[in-house]
């Protein structure tokens, strides 16, 4: 049996921990994704859903619990072994795209493929092949400055595909967009995921949107509930 992709057991996050002004913002948070399963995170503003994502792909550590990506138990871990897993093991997504703007589309997808030992060559190829898949391939010589919104975001959408992680990460991935692209844009995240098998955890706002997802969970008063 394939280890779920994302295991958080017991996650319990502070901020100002121990001080008269503590606020309590994770009180025992589980979460599990199978292989495969895209999972919508729905949250008020302020509710937590970042820094349940940030502990999710490593980039903050919980006061207490634990973190399993692809069966690997990252409770603990050095510094290098977290960042390896975030190299590997997961891709972020954004609100705002954060692409460099002096790099063209195919650029910024190809970068972090050399960061992690990938020929040139070869990301070049991937590069190419993901642009095509959200079907903006005639695009890729532009740089972020020339693309509309949803070709941004799309990019973006690609980049954190770029290492063939196992576990995609997306904090309000089309909240800057206007409505009808927002639904194209999320269709082709979408599209992407189902084609490398991929699972993922998103958070957004939109109900519609969560609908679409294999299932939904709700950050409320520091818990996880269904929706």
């Amino acid at each position: 049996m394939n280890s779920p992709a994302l295991e958080m057991r017991s996650i319990v996050k502070a901020y100002n921990s121990g001080a008269a002004n503590e606020v309590a913002v994770l009180r025992g948070v589980d979460v599990s994704i199978s292989a495969g399963e895209v999972v919508a995170l729905v949250a008020p503003s302020g509710a937590g859903k970042s820094t349940l994502l940030h502990i999710a792909g490593l980039l903050d550590v919980p006061d207490a619990g634990s973190v399993q990506i692809a069966g690997q138990d990252m409770t603990g871990q050095s510094d290098a072994r977290r960042t390896a897993s975030r190299r590997n093991d997961v891709g972020f997504i954004y609100q705002f795209h954060h692409l460099l703007p002096e790099f063209t589309a195919a650029e910024n997808i190809v970068l972090p493929q050399l960061a992690n030992g990938v020929s040139r060559s070869d990301a070049e190829k991937r590069a190419q092949a993901l642009l095509a898949e959200v079907g903006i391939a005639q695009r890729a010589d532009h740089r972020p400055a020339a693309l509309s919104g949803g070709e941004q975001q799309r990019v973006a959408f690609c980049r954190a595909l770029a290492n063939q992680p196992k576990l995609l990460l997306a904090d309000e991935p089309t909240g800057n967009l206007d409505p009808a692209t927002s639904d194209q844009v999320f269709a082709s995240l979408m599209e992407l995921v189902r084609a490398t098998g991929l699972s993922a955890l998103i958070a957004t706002h939109n109900l519609d949107l969560a609908a679409r997802m294999d299932r939904q969970i709700r950050l409320d008063a520091g818990h996880i509930v269904p929706l």
